[in-house]
């Protein structure tokens, strides 16, 4: 259930604050609230702050007390203490693995108050507010196609190539692989579950590799199929995509109240999801979940495209689920540079990106990464 709207002056002061504390976090080098390259900017399109009282500018830390909604409608505390006590189980023998990205969920609207479920998560599991996009773009597709293929975009420096962000005839680099193209050689399957047909090209790129690629504008019926997928296949990799924050802001900015109650409800469709796992002994065992974004947005803008501005390339990067150890996720990765307020090109140390997931989910899977991928492709990020 959607949150209570609250008065613009009100809304517009919390933006404001939580701009401040995204600055004042980054100067004292915190890594939980939060939350180059030379060309000019992309031209591409796509057609709450926390109450400062309430405990919840530390949503990893483990003191953040009050709560989330349980299954969305209510006042329990977040997704309890089940699923505090799978977190501490040991990494499964046969895992599976969820990705779950929400479509233009920055880092500046990550807080207990508006996405309590993310909150948890962070606590339970090993994560951070302060990933990054791919470098060259900041809008939907192809940063989508950067978490399943682990490439920058730039084609001519190996990239995947994908620069649109519409549905086309067009297809990724000649030669490029992907997650799923990797799980299928290794004999294994997957099932995409996604909020916007130009996702469809993914079938294209694949073909045969991806087994269900289900595309649904309803998004709380696209999660009720990707639930009952859980339960009655045995994917390895199921990707869900929550599209509902992105159509919002669009529509009427990022920080309004409907791109806010977006995130509460794509927030309440990671709670239902988990809590499917949670409550099904085989699946608590055994699946691992990954939550991330393409990009985020700037406060009263309605485009994400300035792929120079902070709010747009500051994102969520968490993993939970059996055998994840708990904690920041550069302070659990040495290697990997916390950017600060930056954004760090591809060459030099690297902060963890949304096109980790690639090769996190071949990492946990057990498999060899994404062939001629970029991130992560020597297995280095560390989560268990």
């Amino acid at each position: 259930m959607p949150h209570p709207p609250t008065p613009a002056s009100s809304r517009a002061s919390a933006a404001t604050f939580a701009l401040v504390a995204l600055v004042g976090a980054i100067a004292v080098g915190g890594l939980w609230w939060v939350q180059q390259d030379d060309a000019s900017p992309s031209d591409a399109s796509e057609s709450s702050s926390a109450d400062p009282s309430d405990s919840t500018t530390d949503v990893a830390g483990s003191t953040a007390n009050d709560g989330g909604r349980g299954d969305g409608s209510d006042a329990d505390p977040g997704l309890g203490d089940d699923a505090e006590e799978i977190a501490a189980q040991g990494f499964p023998d046969d895992p599976r693995v969820v990705v779950i990205s929400v479509d233009s969920l920055g880092s500046l609207y990550v807080s207990r108050t508006t996405t309590p479920t993310i909150a948890d998560l962070l606590a339970q599991g090993a994560g951070t507010l302060n990933a990054r996009t791919e470098v060259e773009k900041t809008v939907t597709l192809p940063n989508h196609t950067g978490m399943v293929t682990g490439d920058r975009v730039n084609r001519f420096l190996g990239g995947h190539g994908v620069t649109w962000n519409d549905t086309s005839r067009r297809s990724v680099a000649r030669r490029t692989e992907s997650v799923f193209s990797t799980i299928d050689e290794a004999g294994g399957t997957s099932a995409v579950f996604v909020g916007k047909e130009k996702f469809e090209m993914w079938e294209r790129a694949w073909p045969g590799t991806i087994d269900d690629l289900v595309f649904n504008q309803d998004q709380p019926a696209l999660v009720d199929a990707a639930i009952a997928d859980l339960r009655e296949d045995d994917h390895d990799l199921v990707f869900v995509h929550l599209a509902g924050p992105d159509n919002a802001g669009h529509k009427s900015g990022w920080g309004s109240d409907p791109y806010l109650d977006a995130v509460t409800l794509a927030d309440a469709d990671i709670d239902r999801i988990v809590s499917a796992i949670v409550a099904d002994p085989e699946l608590s065992e055994e699946v691992v979940v990954i939550v991330t974004a393409d990009h985020g947005g700037v406060p009263e803008m309605t485009s994400h495209s300035d792929r120079r501005r902070p709010e747009n390339y500051t994102i969520p990067f968490v993993v939970w689920g059996p055998g994840i150890t708990p904690g920041d996720l550069y302070a659990l990765n040495p290697d990997y540079q916390d950017p600060g307020n930056g954004r760090p090109r591809y060459v030099g140390p690297q902060p963890v990106r949304n096109g980790n997931v690639a090769n996190l989910v071949t990492d946990l899977l057990g498999l060899d990464p994404v062939p001629r991928s970029l991130f992560g492709d020597e297995h280095d990020l560390d989560v268990d």
